[in-house]
């Protein structure tokens, strides 16, 4: 699974990269006030959006139906199933954005109640609906990218991302030298949210010109339609639990001035490492798992799921220590420009170092819940994620009030270490959670090799950072790519020095995948 595990992964990186980027030009522009809070809980809805749809959380329904399908009744069967889904979801998506843009005033005083009876709400519903027309574009392209996925096309699926972000940034650029007006900027940057989307609509259509993915296109609400619907919607919120438990965070955090922002910008570097995970296990896990599955090959079964969870956590234990011992020179240098003062650094800083203990639980989740979605079970991740959601809840409501944003972040970890931990309970009990030997020898070694990198991390910036910080932004991010660098090469060479990779395998393995097809 390598080759298409770093294809995904590098389109989501790079992806990522950008919304760094993106966002820090945001953070410059309008701050972290209550022009930056409407406008980032506006975004919030976007985001979850991308969760629910585009981000490989739809993928985790259609693969499974559409390889059963096609297996079934072939390949005409299977366009035709995928073009009475395109055409479905279309509908579907520009009606429910219709909906939504009427009801936004009590959508925005539901998610945000603490922005009731101030400024910020009327600017919050004025930039949501902006950001509407991406509603109803997400829809057409999660389905398209489910399709190449599903034949295991994924570096189109995982490079178009980058569109969006490309569009917003060039926007924010624009305005961050050419306005004086935070309000009116967020105004211009909202509307080109629904652009950004077309944008990758457009590329998706374009490369599918000849591919009779879906043919013929038409809107249906069939037996076959509403039994897909049945499993989609629920794998879908499930998929979305990272992105709903920082919604929750924002609705209690919203009576505290600045929190929703220092909320947002702290989540926005853990979804780097979670989003490399869960996209890269969405479209590439799934997928194998699932052919494993329909094939009763027990064994193929257990190799996919411990190689993702091997790579999962390979991914999750590194970036996870590496976040909590950089999480305040990396915030001083991504996000403290223009109206983001050193206040706001201290206090999203404080939140991210928080956020990070959770990511190995909510990579885990991510990691057991393909192994539901191949079994074409989407329930009980859906279940999972609201009892998350529950807690994380109730947790914020009593965190919140004694520790302020810091608790809420709590309040996070908190619902998303109990997502992981029902995932695994009912994985046990239903099919078993079937790790190879060779699996948990090198998810030992992957833990040392974490905590040996993470060690030197922490004595390295205790010498470098002090003699960085004084000298300016070069300095500063000179040092943090010093520090990044040389953990990575630490982590690197302790892995091949403990055998779990091995140069000459893993090049045999990048130019000849025995997985994915294509």
């Amino acid at each position: 699974m390598i080759r298409p595990l770093l294809t995904v992964s590098a389109g989501t990186l790079s992806s990522r990269l950008l919304g760094f980027v993106r966002d820090a030009l945001v953070a410059a522009l309008l701050g972290a006030g209550a022009v930056a809070d409407a406008f980032l809980l506006a975004f919030q809805l976007v985001n979850v959006t991308r969760r629910l749809l585009t981000e490989g959380a739809l993928n985790a329904a259609l693969v499974p139906a559409w390889l059963r399908v096609r297996e079934h009744n072939g390949a005409a069967a299977a366009a035709a199933f995928a073009g009475r889904l395109l055409g479905t979801v279309a509908l579907a998506t520009l009606v429910l954005a219709v909906l939504v843009g009427v009801f936004m005033p009590l959508l925005i005083a539901l998610l945000a109640p603490g922005f009731v009876g101030q400024p910020t709400l009327g600017m919050a519903v004025r930039d949501a609906r902006l950001m509407l027309p991406y509603l109803a574009f997400a829809g057409p392209v999660a389905v398209m990218m489910g399709l190449f996925n599903a034949q295991g096309k994924v570096g189109l699926t995982a490079f178009s991302p980058l569109l969006f972000n490309a569009a917003l940034i060039v926007v924010t650029a624009v305005l961050l030298f050419a306005s004086d007006d935070d309000v009116a900027a967020a105004w211009l940057l909202s509307a080109t949210v629904g652009i950004a989307g077309l944008l990758q609509l457009s590329i998706l259509v374009f490369n599918s010109r000849g591919e009779k993915l879906a043919t013929p296109l038409r809107v249906s609400f069939d037996t076959a339609m509403r039994a897909f619907f049945v499993k989609a919607i629920p794998g879908m919120i499930a998929n979305s639990g990272p992105q709903l438990l920082i919604v929750i965070g924002a609705i209690v955090a919203s009576s505290t001035p600045s929190a929703v922002s220092w909320l947002y910008f702290a989540n926005r570097l853990i979804e780097l490492p979670l989003g490399i995970v869960g996209v890269a296990m969405g479209a590439v896990l799934v997928p194998e798992l699932a052919r494993a599955v329909r094939g009763d090959d027990r064994a193929a079964q257990s190799e996919a799921a411990s190689r993702g969870l091997e790579l999962a956590l390979g991914v999750a234990l590194p970036a996870t220590l590496g976040l909590i011992v950089l999480r305040e020179p990396i915030v001083r240098l991504l996000f403290e420009h223009g109206a983001f003062g050193a206040e706001d650094t201290a206090a999203t800083a404080l939140a991210l170092g928080i956020l990070a203990l959770g990511l190995p639980a909510q990579v885990l989740a991510k990691t057991w819940s393909a192994a539901f979605y191949a079994r074409e079970d989407t329930r009980t991740p859906l279940i999972a994620t609201l009892l998350a959601l529950a807690v994380a809840l109730v947790a914020a409501l009593l965190l919140g009030r004694l520790l302020g944003a810091a608790g809420v972040a709590l309040a996070i970890v908190l619902g998303g270490s109990s997502n992981a931990a029902v995932l695994l309970a009912q994985g046990l009990r239903r099919f078993g959670v079937s790790i190879d030997a060779a699996a948990r020898r090198r998810l030992v070694l992957i833990a040392v090799a974490a905590a040996a990198m993470g060690g030197l991390l922490t004595l390295k910036a205790s010498f470098v950072l002090p003699w960085a910080a004084p000298a300016g932004a070069l300095a500063q991010a000179a040092a943090l790519g010093v520090l990044i660098a040389g953990g990575l090469i630490v982590y690197g060479g302790l892995l091949v020095l403990f055998g779990v990779v091995r140069p000459a395998a893993l090049g045999t393995a990048l130019r000849s995948p025995r997985g994915l097809r294509g």
